[in-house]
């Protein structure tokens, strides 16, 4: 089965210092994801106050399961939307 694009666009509901406690667990989720063979890129806006986690997963339900499984959701530190990405150009 081809893997679906998704993104998790997010916003940091917490202040910054009870928020880094959890970023280190979620760069370690990130590596995990990686580990397993998934595409997985994960950031910050350089202005602060959100990210974006571009995934790729098989279908809605298996996004919203990788998304409730990150530290940063599951320690309430964002507020996010998820929405699959269609790409226009893809590798070829």
């Amino acid at each position: 089965m081809e893997k679906k694009l998704f993104v998790k666009i997010e916003r940091g509901v917490v202040p910054k210092t009870i928020f880094d406690l959890s970023v280190p667990d979620h760069i370690a989720y990130v590596h995990a994801l990686r580990k397993d063979g998934r595409r997985v890129e994960s950031g910050y806006w350089a202005e602060r106050g959100g990210g974006m986690m571009l995934f790729e997963a098989a279908s809605i339900e298996e996004a919203e399961a990788i998304v409730a499984a990150d530290p940063l959701v599951r320690s309430g530190c964002v507020e996010f939307e998820l929405h699959e990405w269609r790409c226009i150009a893809p590798q070829e």
